[in-house]
């Protein structure tokens, strides 16, 4: 059993949580900025949401198995452009019928089952396209995860990547202190060790150990939950994505950053006051907007501040996001 980082389980569950439309608790800040800018996807968009539908099944490709306890998105990437011709059509055909289920499972609710046959289990044209031409499809799908995550995920990820550590710090010291049972039964209200076994209370199917391959991968995630995801793709090691502790804080704006006045006497009044505007990702003009300086100075300062690799810079459509890097997080907490 080992704890895996991994950034393909946050695009699916996120990409779903902004295509639902519906207020959200922990993730509506989140969700307020991005939104927007989903439009300068373009086509990219589309893809993506033809392949992570609003419920249910989301194909195995998309989330290949880590080979180590934080893969970067590359590779990850690198992994879903290898996947075999015969697995993306298989994973395919299991998501057109997982539609067609709930189809027919809406189409029950409502006491009204008129749709024909033929509009069962059918891919859109994107996914037709990919399960016509999985290597071209692929490459494709991976350029198009790498725009949505330079747009919605890239400028955050400092703050997201310092929670799912965090969980990964505290489930480690319990395993260290109490064993994996403690762990394990902590983990979610879903899943509970008792008497050998592994028990996901509504999990629809068992997960025999003989089929499941070897081991126990636990991913933390932001955007997972409220329930568990589970993927099963021997011979690797079963995947289970649970809600990570600490992110009903995420997007909590919190006093003004207690390093900002030692900051200033090295960086400078201006800089710093810059990285303590960057507790959510910004453009120039907002920044300007915000601290009254000038559009040109601003660029200049952030300019200075992402050679020193305080902040990150990410394009999104039209607009260019700045975000504090982990350095910058580190500098300006409370025991920073």
């Amino acid at each position: 059993m080992r704890f895996v980082v991994a950034p393909m389980w946050e695009v699916g569950p996120s990409l779903r949580l902004l295509r639902s439309g519906a207020p959200h608790a922990v993730h509506g800040p989140w969700v307020e900025q991005v939104r927007p800018r989903l439009a300068a996807l373009g086509p990219a968009y589309g893809l993506l949401a033809e392949l992570v539908p609003p419920a249910g099944y989301v194909p195995d490709f998309l989330n290949p198995a880590p080979t180590g306890p934080a893969p970067t998105l590359a590779g990850e990437l690198a992994a879903i452009r290898a996947t075999p011709a015969g697995q993306v059509r298989r994973d395919l055909d299991r998501l057109a019928a997982d539609q067609a289920d709930q189809a027919d499972q809406a189409r029950h609710a409502q006491h009204a089952r008129q749709a024909c046959q033929a509009d069962r289990g059918t891919l859109g044209p994107r996914l037709r396209a990919l399960y016509a031409d999985p290597e071209a499809g692929l490459a494709r799908l991976a350029e198009a995860v790498e725009a949505y995550w330079e747009l919605a995920l890239a400028p955050y990820w400092a703050r997201i990547r310092a929670v799912l550590d965090a969980d990964v710090l505290y489930r480690a010291r319990q395993a260290a202190e109490h064993g994996a049972e403690r762990v394990l039964n902590d983990l979610h209200a879903e899943l509970r060790w008792t008497d050998g076994a592994l028990r996901l209370s509504r999990r629809s199917r068992p997960i025999p150990r003989r089929t499941a391959g070897p081991g126990l991968l636990l991913i933390p995630s932001a955007f997972t939950g409220p329930g568990l995801f589970t993927l099963l793709a021997p011979p690797a090691p079963p995947q289970l994505a649970y809600p990570a502790r600490g992110i009903g804080r995420l997007w909590t704006a919190g006093p003004p950053a207690p390093g900002t006045a030692a900051l200033a006497a090295v960086l400078g009044r201006s800089r710093a006051l810059l990285l303590a505007e960057l507790a959510a990702p910004a453009s120039t003009t907002e920044l300007a907007h915000r601290t009254g300086l000038s559009p040109s100075a601003v660029s200049q300062y952030l300019t200075a501040l992402r050679d020193a690799r305080l902040v990150s810079a990410h394009r999104a459509g039209r607009w260019v996001l700045y975000a504090r890097t982990a350095t910058a997080e580190a500098l300006l907490a409370p025991d920073g």
